[in-house]
């Protein structure tokens, strides 16, 4: 099993050349973003990662964006879900990550989306993946569960940092639910959250050391399961963002940190992480 790093895009403000060339230079294998508005940004994008030899992770929000419209029918997230799906059909993405549903719904709604999405997936040959996201169906470790229960074939991306703020503690105190979500698990995403919020300031930091060690034991949870389930390949994009996520000084407003060091920090860690990991699982090889 090897280990393949994702650039995101959010929160670049270069060039997307400059997105590939930095993806490449810090050693990792894709990028992760969603597909371009117009058809000469489409054809751009898929030349771009072609000279640089990247893989690309489609991000897909339905309704809306993070955060959906709340009112947005069942019907609508799953038009936007489509139509975004087709648009993205002249790149080749690797898979589909999607932000879907609403926190709004009742489960049985929810599983609707999900199952209708799936067959939508299967008609237009992509795979996909379902974030644990705020504002989303998979707001909550429990909703998620329950879901999972009666969709036991949907792909999930697990970004625990959305759960540790929902719930206001972090993901290994919930051992039972993350391991059920990380049977499912197809893609991780790398930011590590704490108690009051979904982006610690720097993840190396040492009095956020306990938060980076939770989420390191999440994922390995879901490495167990994709080991267990025969993957040759596991993905991960370091998430680090902007628009609040990122603390800024008062005033000022003046960012902390850097986020593309951010992002580079924690996959410069996960991959010596993941080699650890590997070297306890024999199956497993890193990238």
């Amino acid at each position: 099993m090897k280990l393949l790093l994702c650039k995101t895009l959010w929160g670049h403000t270069g060039s997307l050349e400059q997105a590939a060339q930095l993806a490449v230079d810090a050693g990792f294998g894709g990028i992760e973003a969603p597909v371009p508005i117009d058809a000469p940004g489409v054809e751009h994008f898929a030349q771009v990662l072609q000279t640089h030899g990247l893989v690309w992770i489609q991000e897909i929000c339905t309704a809306g964006s993070y955060v959906p419209r709340r009112h947005a029918t069942i019907s609508e997230h799953l038009r936007d879900f489509e139509s975004q799906l087709h648009r993205g059909l002249d790149i080749s993405a690797r898979f589909a990550n999607i932000m879907g549903g609403c926190d709004a719904w009742e489960i049985d709604d929810s599983v609707r989306f999900f199952s209708e999405a799936q067959n939508i997936a299967e008609r237009i040959g992509v795979t996909c993946s379902f974030e644990t996201h705020r504002g989303r169906s998979f707001f909550t470790p429990w909703n998620t569960v329950k879901i999972l229960d009666r969709l036991p074939g949907l792909k999930v991306t697990c970004d625990f940092s959305h759960w540790t703020v929902v719930c206001e503690r972090l993901m290994d105190s919930e051992w039972e639910a993350t391991v059920r979500v990380a049977q499912q698990a197809h893609h991780i995403h790398g930011r590590v959250g704490y108690d009051q919020g979904p982006q610690v300031p720097h993840p190396g930091a040492p009095e956020y050391a306990a938060a980076l060690a939770s989420h390191q034991r999440c994922w390995e949870a879901v490495w167990d399961s994709q080991n267990g389930r025969g993957y040759t390949q596991v993905t991960m994009t370091p998430e680090f963002g902007p628009d609040g996520y990122l603390h800024t000084l008062p005033f000022t407003g003046a960012p902390i940190a850097d986020l593309w060091d951010l992002n580079c920090w924690i996959g410069a860690t996960e991959r010596r992480h993941f080699e650890r990991f590997s070297t306890a699982s024999p199956s497993a090889s890193v990238a």
